[in-house]
């Protein structure tokens, strides 16, 4: 290669190195000032910035609040029917194909015991026992039904069975047992669940509640009622 060639090349080269180192110096003196600015205005340049959408509230870097635990409190609570009050009205599918309501008993004392399921041991003995009292009821001008949440179908086997002669009706939504208060919480072998509450209620022939048992223990509580019924 000649002298004039060589020289040419290094020329070039020396051009094109200048030209790179120059490129390099104008990078970092892009980053040198990016960096001034930032910590001029005192934001981090990694910082992103969010817009906010007309009508909407910046998002809040705090955690959500967790939903409070379910307590007795928002739980639906008992009927406060008392004493004295007017008997809720009532419309029930009976057994035998037999529809029983309040409208029926206009005038005359009526005796409903809700109990909580049809042919069970504690439900068998009550029914029985309000069956055996059913003449010494009526002479005191007293009718007797029973209610639970069973199917017509059933309360009607419940009927044959055991030779029941007190009408059975069936209120499976739970509007009359929840109406009377005869629906709630309960608790069984360490569970608690919402179920029928053993309860009677006697009303007087002017339609208003005479007297209410609730938690009823079946031995001798029919003869109670009947007492309660003579006494009215």
């Amino acid at each position: 290669m000649s002298k004039k060639t060589r020289k040419k090349s290094s020329g070039h080269s020396a051009r094109k190195t200048k030209s790179a180192a120059s490129k390099a110096s104008a990078k970092r003196g892009t980053s040198k000032s990016g960096q001034s600015v930032a910590t001029k205005s005192g934001k981090n340049p990694k910082e992103r910035q969010t817009k906010t959408l007309p009508g909407s509230s910046p998002k809040s870097s705090k955690p959500a609040a967790s939903k409070p635990a379910a307590t007795k409190a928002n739980r639906k609570t008992r009927s406060t029917l008392a004493e004295g009050a007017k008997a809720p009205s009532f419309h029930l599918p009976g057994d035998g194909g037999n529809a029983v309501s309040l409208a029926d008993y206009a005038g005359q004392k009526l005796v409903v015991f809700f109990y909580p399921r049809a042919d069970t041991p504690g439900c068998t003995r009550e029914a029985i026992d309000f069956t055996r009292l059913k003449d010494a009821f009526a002479a005191s001008g007293t009718a007797v039904i029973g209610v639970s949440g069973d199917t017509p179908k059933a309360q009607e086997a419940f009927r044959n069975k055991h030779q029941l002669s007190v009408p059975l009706a069936s209120d499976e939504k739970h509007e009359m047992l929840e109406a009377y208060g005869a629906w709630g919480e309960k608790s069984m072998y360490g569970r608690t669940f919402e179920g029928i509450l053993r309860t009677t209620v006697l009303i007087g022939a002017d339609g208003r509640i005479v007297k209410i048992w609730r938690n009823v223990r079946v031995d001798g509580h029919a003869d109670d009622v009947l007492a309660a019924a003579k006494a009215t």
